[in-house]
């Protein structure tokens, strides 16, 4: 009885595992039989494609702190701007306080030079009436003799008086010079005519003498201050 159970359970079995292997084979032989092509992709294209090292929360930290810095650039224009006018508004007036020292100080000079001008040529007016004095003065002592000034016990009087105005001239001409004015005459040194110094009267010919000189003086002349107050008359000569 045992035995009939075993047998018609392997016959079972292997009733079952026939059918498997017929699909196995089939399929086995369906695939060994028509190969099927094989499906190849379309080529893509190559792009080349950036990565950045750094990680994505990096970049993104980085691309928020751009869009306020960007922004505050913008807002920082106006303040740039207004630095910008306070700078050339500081450039004009440190032009302006430059210049306006350099106009003080030639203010100065100019005042100061006036001033000198005016207290050496204050007593011009006065000396110019002073001359005529001075020039009759010198008359009287030209009008004297020479030889009866040797004769003092015959002369003793005019002697005296001449010595006299003699001494008021010397005073006279040494007061002056302290206050800058001074009598020149060109004559004894045989000077050459200066048209700034002299005023010539008359031109003459003289054999002995360089043309162009000053042989005589008919007027004094003066400087104050070294500026001519009145230019010397003087007769010039003239050979040529």
């Amino acid at each position: 009885m045992i035995s009939r159970s075993l047998l018609r359970q392997s016959l079972s079995n292997c009733s079952r595992s026939q059918p498997l292997k017929h699909t196995f084979s089939s399929t086995l032989s369906s695939r060994t039989s028509s190969p099927r092509p094989l499906s190849i992709p379309p080529t893509r294209r190559l792009t080349a494609r950036c990565y950045s090292s750094k990680p994505e929360s990096a970049t993104e930290d980085s691309s928020r702190e751009a869009t306020p810095a960007a922004e505050g650039t913008q807002e920082e224009d106006p303040v740039k701007r207004e630095l910008e006018n306070k700078n050339q508004e500081i450039i004009e007036l440190k032009d302006k306080y430059l210049r306006s020292v350099a106009d003080f100080r030639n203010l100065q000079d100019r005042t100061k030079r006036e001033m000198n001008s005016a207290r050496d040529f204050a007593i011009s007016r006065f000396a110019k009436d002073l001359l005529e004095s001075i020039d009759n003065l010198d008359r009287a002592l030209d009008t004297v003799p020479k030889e009866k000034l040797g004769k003092e016990e015959s002369n003793k009087d005019l002697a005296n008086l001449y010595d006299g105005l003699k001494m008021t001239e010397t005073i006279l001409m040494q007061t002056l010079k302290k206050h800058g004015l001074e009598r020149f005459d060109p004559s004894p040194q045989a000077e050459r005519f200066d048209p700034n110094l002299h005023e010539a009267t008359f031109m003459t010919k003289m054999e002995d003498k360089e043309d162009g000189t000053v042989f005589m003086t008919q007027q004094k002349g003066f400087l104050l201050n070294g500026r001519v107050v009145r230019a010397a008359k003087v007769g010039v000569v003239k050979n040529s």
